[in-house]
């Protein structure tokens, strides 16, 4: 019963990370309450405008955004001014810096921590900083290499969100390992929501031809688990991983929830598993 209300309580705490088309906005306000954190992606065939534009929409509806800055979009310092500029005037507060995928990149910033380190040095302009963390490893870097990219980061950021991760002990043994090299940000773990699968599809078709290419090669293993019956569901995840999700020393300050824009079926599996959980 402890771990059903820790589960609960993590389930409370949540941010929703949504991806900035068209209809975002409007599903957002219907959908989701003020006290949801809603995250914003960038893309990297888009740029950042879409995001920051949404994101001050968002904002001035009364939403907490957390808008992702990827380092490799970034033009150049003039351009980390300007898009700091931007989010504090709508009230920003916290970002999510992670290296991105532009390729080749935009400017001189190949990864995140030397945009970290630039923050820093503009005076901390944000309270709060978010950098990735790889529970299942990265395709291109090495499981010691991600978790020592972590450590190097820990002085400037305030949290990690874990990238997407389907099985519960690769999560809680990524977790102890973050742990046991002293990394001790809080976590926010990165679920995916109950993803329909004809719906993830026709969103990746959205985005552009070039970027649907780039999003279904790069993330084929999700299309297999969320398509098997019985493959995934996040309701399984979450019991199987309880254990390591609500141990005090996982630091663990709740839950990432990629919507994949399916933003009022998130919003009804949450609240369902509320309720299943209880008081």
């Amino acid at each position: 019963m402890a771990a059903a209300g820790s589960l609960r309580s993590l389930l409370g705490r949540v941010r929703y990370e949504v991806l900035p088309a068209k209809a975002t906005e409007e599903k957002v306000l219907a959908h989701v309450p003020r006290d949801v954190v809603i995250t914003v992606t960038a893309s990297p065939v888009k740029g950042l405008e879409p995001t920051l534009a949404l994101t001050g929409r968002l904002a001035e509806h009364g939403y907490r955004v957390v808008p992702h800055v990827p380092a490799r979009l970034l033009r150049d310092d003039t351009h980390l001014k300007d898009v700091t500029e931007r989010l504090r005037a709508v009230g920003v507060d916290d970002v999510f810096v992670p290296a991105g995928d532009a390729d080749p990149p935009a400017g001189p910033y190949q990864g995140a921590l030397p945009v970290l380190r630039r923050l820093d040095e503009l005076g901390r302009p944000f309270a709060r900083m978010g950098i990735t963390g790889y529970p299942e490893s990265h395709p291109l870097i090495h499981d010691d290499i991600t978790i020592q990219a972590m450590w190097d980061k820990r002085a400037h950021a305030t949290y990690v969100v874990s990238n997407l991760c389907f099985d519960a002990r690769v999560l809680g043994d990524w977790i102890a390992r973050v742990r046991r090299r002293d990394v001790t940000l809080p976590v926010y773990v990165g679920v995916a929501g109950p993803v329909q699968r004809a719906k993830l599809l026709a969103m990746a078709a959205k985005i552009g031809v070039g970027e649907s290419t780039r999003f279904l090669t790069k993330h084929a293993s999700w299309f297999v688990r969320f398509a098997t019956p019985g493959g995934y569901a996040p309701d399984r995840l979450l019991d199987r991983a309880a254990q390591a999700l609500t141990a005090p020393s996982a630091g663990v300050a709740g839950l990432h929830l990629f919507t994949f824009n399916q933003i009022a079926e998130t919003e009804r599996w949450r609240r369902a598993a509320l309720d299943r959980l209880g008081d």
